[in-house]
């Protein structure tokens, strides 16, 4: 692929592109062993080779990162006052990096950080059916109909029911930790020792739609964690605030299989 200097600089993290025309200026950049001085000349991603102040730079054009999303952490691409997801990701090269949907603030676990619009969109859209499953520790006297209402859908005072969830619940602690390998997962169990236990698999998204369904029915969620996204499942091994890129198979099951 061939671009302009200015734009493979910027979009791996060296600034804007009137900063970049400024590290151009100041004969920091090579390419091909030669300095440049023109920040418009056209890049050949695949086979040039770039160096700014002597380093090598490879360009991405999308990245792909699954973040173990930690409690207190705001679901943004930015923000002026508090650190946010994307805060977490010192690795990155792009600066265009987003978070497919969102968490809420004191909502933990799995979330897909990328740049890929298509992939997002694929995974986001209501046509899609794209299933996400969560843990909820959950306090109150859940009915014995909450099975049947979680399966037809329930008001959660928006214009339509919710859309058909699964549910289950884990009669013991040890039936929790024999499914979910969760290093974390055994503290947060032993804080909330009186909740219930649900799993519970939605294919929307709406706006805290998991709290509002368990309050319809009576009860408080006091503890929340997605582990999966359509084939994307958490990665155990990473402790909360952690990340790593997606492997090949993942992002080719997220890409062909959803």
């Amino acid at each position: 692929m061939k671009i302009r200097l200015d734009k493979y600089l910027a979009d791996s993290g060296f600034g804007t592109r009137s900063e970049v025309k400024l590290l151009v200026k100041s004969g920091s950049i090579s390419l091909n062993g030669n300095v440049v001085k023109d920040s418009g000349i056209k890049i050949d991603t695949e086979s040039d080779e770039m160096l700014v102040r002597g380093k090598r730079v490879g360009y991405s054009e999308y990245e792909y990162y699954m973040l173990h999303k930690p409690a207190g952490v705001i679901t943004a691409s930015r923000d002026k006052n508090e650190k946010t997801v994307i805060d977490l990701i010192k690795s990155k090269k792009r600066r265009d990096l987003f978070p497919v949907g969102r968490l809420d603030r004191d909502t933990e676990g799995l979330l897909l950080i990328t740049n890929d619009g298509d992939l997002s969109h694929h995974l986001l859209s209501p046509s899609k059916h794209v299933s996400k499953t969560y843990l909820a520790f959950v306090t109150g006297e859940p009915s014995e109909d909450i099975f049947t209402h979680f399966k037809e859908g329930i008001d959660i005072g928006d214009d339509t029911l919710t859309k058909p969830a699964e549910l289950r619940r884990f009669a013991s602690v040890s039936d929790v930790l024999n499914i979910y390998n969760d290093k974390v997962l055994e503290d947060r169990l032993s804080e909330y020792n009186d909740a219930y236990i649900f799993e519970i698999t939605i294919t929307e998204g709406r706006y805290h739609e998991i709290k509002r369904m368990f309050e319809a029915e009576g009860c408080e969620v006091v503890y929340l964690k997605r582990y999966s996204m359509g084939s994307l499942i958490l990665d155990f091994d990473l402790a909360p605030g952690e990340y790593r890129l997606l492997t090949d198979t993942e992002l080719s099951s997220l890409k062909n299989k959803e």
